[in-house]
C-alpha cells in the first residue's frame, strides 16, 4: 500500500474520531429519557409533536412529512455542512487536486439541489415524478396477476397462507421487470430517454459522449447492461472516464430492483407505495449528477473529450417476443441470484451474530448494550456494531440524532453486504416504528439507492471487463475508489433531501 494512501486513510480516521467524539457527548447531553422502553419515548415523544389544532404534527406523520413546506436555517446549515464534509473526503482522495474543475462540481450539486427542490415543493416536477413513479406502482399490480396465476389454490382461488413469502411476492417483480425493459430497449424507447438526458449532461458538465451516456443509462439499467450501450468505446475510455462508468452503476438503481423497493417500503398501502415510487426514482436521477460530481473529484478530467454520442445498435432480440424471452430469462437470473444472496448473507448475520452475541456473554456486555441503546439493541451484534460505526457520518449528514444509530447501521449493511440487505432492514425497521424522526426514513430511502457494494466491485469487473478486456486490470484497480465515491454519492443526495424537508 503506498505511503499516501496510509496517509489519506489516519487523516480521515483521526477526522472521523473527532466527530466522533463530538457527535457521542452531543448524543448524551441531549438524551434525556432515563430508562423508559424505547417505545414509550417514542410515544411520548409523538404527543408532544402536536400542532395548535391538536392534530399530529409534521413530524409524527410519515406521508404528512412527505409535504413539510419551508425552510429551517438550522437544517440548511446542517445540510451544507454535510455537503461540505462529503466534497471534501473525495477531495481529500483525490488523485489530481490541483486539476478539478469547480464548475463542474458546482453545476452538478446544483443540479442535485434543483432536482431535490421540484421533488419536494414543484408542483409539475411532483406530478412527473408521481406519473413516473404510477408506471412502476402499475407494474407491482401487473406482476401481482401472473404470480397469482401460478401460485392461486384452484380451491380458493387466491394465493394461500403458506405462500404469502418474500419468494412468491417479491422476486417475480425483478423477472416481469426485466422483460419489460428488454421490450422497451428493443424498441429503441430507453435509448432515446437516456440519449437526451445524456445531451443535456454533456453539455452542462462537459463530459464525453460515451461516459454521459452510461450514467444517464444507468437510471434505468444495472450496472453491467448499462455499459453495453457504450461498448465500442469502452477500449479506449481512459482513466476518469472509466472511473465514471463505474460510479455511475455503484451510485444508481436499476429498474427491477427499485420496483421491488417499491413494494418493501409501501407494503399495500397504495398512498405509501407512491410516495416511495417518488422518492426512490427521485434518487435514482439524483445519483446521476453526485456521481458526476465525486468521480470528477476524485479523478479529474485532464484529457480532450469525445462528445461523439451513438448508442450501439446490438439489440437484446431478433423479434418482439425474442426480445421479451431474453429479458424474462434474464431476469429469473437475476431474480435466483437475488434469492441465493440473500440466504448467505442473512445466514452469515446469523453465523457472526451468534458468535458476537457469544462473546458479549462471555465479557458481559449484553446487559449494557441494552441499557446504553434504551433497548433497541439487546446484545452484541452485527447491526449494533455496523451503526455505531457509522453513526458518525450520519450526524455528519444531518439525521436526527435519536436515528444515527440506525441509519448507520443501514449504510454498514449496504456496503457490506448489499442494499437488498439494507432495504430489508430498513422496511422492518419502519414496520416497527423504530424512528424518531419519519425524515430518516426518507433519508435512508436515498441513502441506500445505489449499488455501492463489495460484491459490486466483482460484477463490474466481470461484466464491464467482458466488453472491454484491455481495461481489466483499470477496473481492479478503480474498485475501491468506485465503492467510496458511489457511497459518497449516495450520502450527498440523502443529505440535499434531508436539509430541504427541514
Amino acid at each position: 500500500m503506498k505511503k499516501s494512501l496510509l496517509v489519506k486513510l489516519a487523516f480521515t480516521g483521526l477526522f472521523v474520531l473527532i466527530i466522533a467524539y463530538i457527535s457521542a457527548n452531543h448524543f448524551q447531553d441531549t438524551t434525556t429519557f432515563g430508562d423508559l422502553p424505547f417505545e414509550t419515548q417514542q410515544a411520548d415523544t409523538v404527543e408532544t409533536l402536536t400542532d395548535e389544532d391538536g392534530g399530529l404534527g409534521d413530524r409524527s406523520n410519515l406521508l404528512q412529512m412527505d409535504r413539510r413546506t419551508g425552510f429551517k436555517p438550522v437544517t440548511i446549515l446542517r445540510g451544507l455542512f454535510g455537503m461540505l464534509v462529503l466534497v471534501f473526503i473525495a477531495f481529500l482522495f483525490s488523485s489530481n487536486r490541483r486539476a478539478v474543475n469547480w464548475k463542474v462540481i458546482a453545476t452538478g450539486l446544483g443540479l442535485q439541489v434543483l432536482l431535490a427542490v421540484g421533488v419536494l415543493y414543484v408542483p409539475w416536477v411532483q406530478f412527473f415524478f408521481e406519473f413516473v413513479g404510477n408506471i412502476f406502482v402499475l407494474i407491482l399490480d401487473f406482476t401481482k396477476a401472473g404470480t397469482e396465476f401460478l401460485f392461486k389454490s384452484f380451491g380458493t382461488n387466491n394465493i394461500e397462507l403458506a405462500l404469502q413469502n418474500f419468494v412468491v411476492q417479491i422476486l417475480p417483480t425483478i423477472i416481469f421487470f426485466s422483460a419489460l425493459t428488454s421490450l422497451l430497449f428493443y424498441l429503441g424507447v430507453i435509448q432515446r430517454i437516456v440519449k437526451a438526458m445524456a445531451w443535456a449532461m454533456s453539455r452542462l458538465m462537459k463530459l464525453s459522449g460515451a461516459e454521459s451516456l452510461s450514467v444517464a443509462g444507468n437510471i434505468f439499467l444495472g450496472q453491467t447492461e448499462s455499459p453495453l450501450m457504450i461498448k465500442a468505446y469502452l477500449p479506449k475510455m481512459n482513466k476518469s472516464e472509466i472511473l465514471l462508468v463505474m460510479m455511475g452503476g455503484m451510485a444508481t438503481l436499476a429498474g427491477g430492483v427499485l420496483a421491488v423497493y417499491i413494494s418493501f417500503l409501501g407494503g399495500d398501502d397504495p398512498v405509501q407505495r407512491l410516495m416511495f415510487a417518488k422518492h426512490l426514482l427521485a434518487a435514482s436521477v439524483m445519483a446521476a449528477p453526485g456521481a458526476i460530481v465525486i468521480s470528477k473529484i476524485l479523478l479529474p478530467q485532464i484529457e480532450d473529450v469525445d462528445k461523439t454520442m451513438d448508442i450501439s445498435k446490438d439489440q437484446i432480440g431478433s423479434n418482439v417476443l425474442d426480445a421479451i424471452s431474453n429479458g424474462t430469462t434474464e431476469g429469473l437470473k437475476l431474480a435466483v441470484n437475488v434469492a441465493a444472496m440473500l440466504l448467505v448473507f442473512i445466514a452469515f448475520i446469523a453465523l457472526f451474530n451468534y458468535l458476537s452475541v457469544g462473546l458479549g456473554n462471555l465479557l458481559g456486555v449484553n446487559e449494557n448494550i441494552a441499557q446504553v441503546t434504551n433497548g433497541r439493541y439487546e446484545e452484541l451484534s452485527l447491526q449494533f456494531i455496523l451503526g455505531y460505526i457509522f453513526a458518525p457520518v450520519m450526524w455528519l449528514i444531518g439525521v436526527d440524532i435519536q436515528d444515527i444509530i440506525l441509519l448507520g447501521r443501514l449504510l454498514g449493511e449496504k456496503i457490506i453486504m448489499t442494499e437488498f440487505i439494507g432495504y430489508v432492514s430498513l422496511s422492518e425497521l419502519k414496520a416497527a416504528n423504530l424512528f424518531s424522526d419519519p425524515k430518516s426514513i426518507i433519508m435512508a430511502t436515498y441513502m441506500l439507492a445505489g449499488f455501492a457494494n463489495f460484491a459490486s466491485i466483482g460484477i463490474q469487473i466481470g461484466g464491464i471487463g467482458s466488453l472491454a478486456p484491455n481495461q481489466r486490470v483499470l477496473l481492479s484497480k478503480f474498485g475501491m475508489r468506485a465503492l467510496l465515491g458511489g457511497t459518497l454519492a449516495s450520502l450527498m443526495s440523502a443529505t440535499i433531501v434531508g436539509m430541504l424537508i427541514g
